[in-house]
């Protein structure tokens, strides 16, 4: 199983004065963490999109290629491309380029993203939320498939006979289907052939193997083969010394962070009960100390018939980058060595 590492590169908001600093500062530390992640034997590294203040991540290929020049080995993927607000040639060229500079090591995982902000800036209408996605979905595989395209839909402009360049070191530019919790969105990775990203914040992890089976189930009805139809797993997670220390540094960042977003969601605020419980035996939480973690994954995936990837996100707490380094180092040396024994 890969074991990895995602971000959203959380900003770190002070003063107007010295937001822009603190800015710099918080990439400068992310790219720090990438490399750590990589030195440290992880597999892979994602970068979310965001459009908000909170996040640095609104360009998330320049953040990847900056990492590709100080990596070696790890993959460097999107976490997710919001794909439904971006035209698919220039999301294919960016990668393309990503996979050139890094020799080969990038990946996407596109989706339609938790939130909804790109779709009034880059001039989207909400109401088209599924139309748009499966449109340049479509489009985006179809540039991957092809030096040379033809084709035609409703919110691009027609492309005919167009080559796309640049292609990418790889044959075939890896592209998983990020999701949440929709039977549709299950069902078109299924059908497509794309390793699937499930993404799970909250509830308990076993409550998805139906949509699992179901994604598993529409492949293998399309013709795919079963070790095409990858699985993998992105929670929030983090790893200390201890269950006890972990719990102690990561809960009062996440419970600010949550009850935070909840205010625009309608969610009621966070509390310890709550956290309690999702960072239970089959809660979707991962906090705790190294054997404890490992022991979950494992437990995760024979829930979820078995997975291929896990990534821990772990900057929504508010944690120092220092703490954030040493849960790497030990995600690296103690998690993932449980894991794959």
């Amino acid at each position: 199983m890969e074991i990895g590492i995602d971000s959203f590169a959380a900003a770190a908001i002070g003063s107007d004065k010295d937001t822009a600093k603190k800015s710099s500062q918080a990439l400068a530390q992310l790219l720090e963490r990438i490399e750590l992640a990589d030195q440290s034997g992880l597999d892979v590294f994602g970068i979310g999109e965001h459009h908000r203040k909170e996040f640095l991540d609104s360009a998330p290929t320049m953040i990847l290629a900056a990492a590709a020049a100080r990596t070696k080995h790890i993959k460097l993927t999107s976490a997710v491309t919001v794909l439904s607000a971006a035209d698919p040639v220039r999301v294919f060229q960016n990668f393309a380029t990503l996979d050139l500079i890094s020799n080969g090591r990038a990946e996407i995982v596109v989706g339609r993203g938790s939130f909804t902000e790109a779709f009034p800036l880059f001039g989207f209408n909400l109401n088209d939320y599924s139309e748009l996605f499966a449109e340049k979905l479509n489009l985006l595989l179809k540039i991957r498939d092809n030096e040379t395209v033809t084709w035609s839909g409703k919110f691009r402009p027609a492309l005919i006979n167009q080559a796309i360049y640049p292609r990418p070191l790889q044959s075939k530019l890896p592209i998983w289907l990020g999701v949440g919790g929709t039977p549709e969105s299950f069902a078109r990775a299924g059908t497509l052939g794309l390793p699937l990203m499930v993404a799970i914040i909250g509830g308990e992890t076993h409550r998805f193997r139906p949509l699992v089976d179901h994604y598993r189930e529409a492949g293998r009805r399309a013709g795919h083969a079963p070790e095409q139809l990858q699985v993998g797993l992105h929670s929030l997670g983090y790893v200390s010394e201890t269950t006890e220390q972990a719990i102690d540094e990561f809960y009062p960042g996440y419970a600010e962070t949550f009850t935070r977003i909840g205010k625009e969601r309608g969610w009621p605020p966070v509390t310890k009960q709550h956290f309690d419980s999702q960072n239970g035996p089959t809660g979707a939480l991962l906090v705790g100390g190294p054997e404890e973690i490992a022991a979950k994954i494992l437990r995760h995936s024979e829930a979820l018939g078995g997975i291929t990837r896990f990534s821990f996100q772990m900057d929504n707490a508010a944690l120092s980058h220092e703490k954030l380094m040493q849960s790497i180092r030990l995600i690296g040396n103690k998690v993932a060595p449980l894991v794959n024994p």
